[in-house]
């Protein structure tokens, strides 16, 4: 992959890493998951744009990035290429996954799984009792990677997408137990 460049705005002075920022392993590869920044946005496009038939614009992201229940992820791999996002938010007890994509040279990498459990971990971190997501019935690879993490199929939103496909509503439940 191109594009590669620094991540100084990353680094703490004090510590010299961002205590925003976790490092996971998918077994293969190192994966750096940040906050989204506005500056991440042109890398962020390019992979939403060739993801989705209607990609989000640079203004939805901004929005996202404003929210005050949103909390926008970038996954950056170990050469500080940005290769996925995730855009989760957090209301009261209730996490939703509004959008999530990798880059099409590091798909089926775990990459993905990466960034949504790092979802899982924060909003159970805020006290959410569920996390919601919608995904079109005809990706069988998304649902097939959110049944192995856990999500239920709970539902249908018939015709949903701008192609009039349906989406499937599924749910991540934590136990009692888990919950902080």
């Amino acid at each position: 992959m191109s594009n590669r460049f620094s991540r100084e705005k990353r680094v703490c002075k004090a510590s010299g890493v961002c205590l925003l920022c976790v490092k996971m392993s998918d077994g293969l590869h190192d994966i750096t998951i940040c906050p989204m920044q506005e500056q991440d946005l042109p890398e962020v496009l390019a992979i939403e744009n060739v993801s989705y038939p209607r990609p989000w614009s640079r203004t939805h992201f901004l929005d996202e990035l404003s929210s005050s229940y949103a909390f926008p992820l970038v996954a950056f791999d170990q050469d500080g290429c940005l290769v996925g996002y995730i855009c989760p938010m957090l209301l009261l007890d209730e996490g939703h996954i509004l959008n999530v994509a990798v880059h099409s040279d590091c798909r089926g990498r775990g990459v993905g799984e990466l960034l949504v459990r790092r979802v899982l971990d924060d909003c159970k971190l805020g006290g959410a009792e569920s996390v919601t997501l919608e995904v079109r019935t005809s990706n069988t690879s998304a649902r097939s990677l959110y049944r192995r993490i856990g999500f239920e199929e709970t539902g249908l939103r018939k015709r949903y997408y701008e192609n009039g496909e349906d989406a499937i509503l599924m749910e991540y439940r934590f136990a009692d137990e888990d919950r902080v």
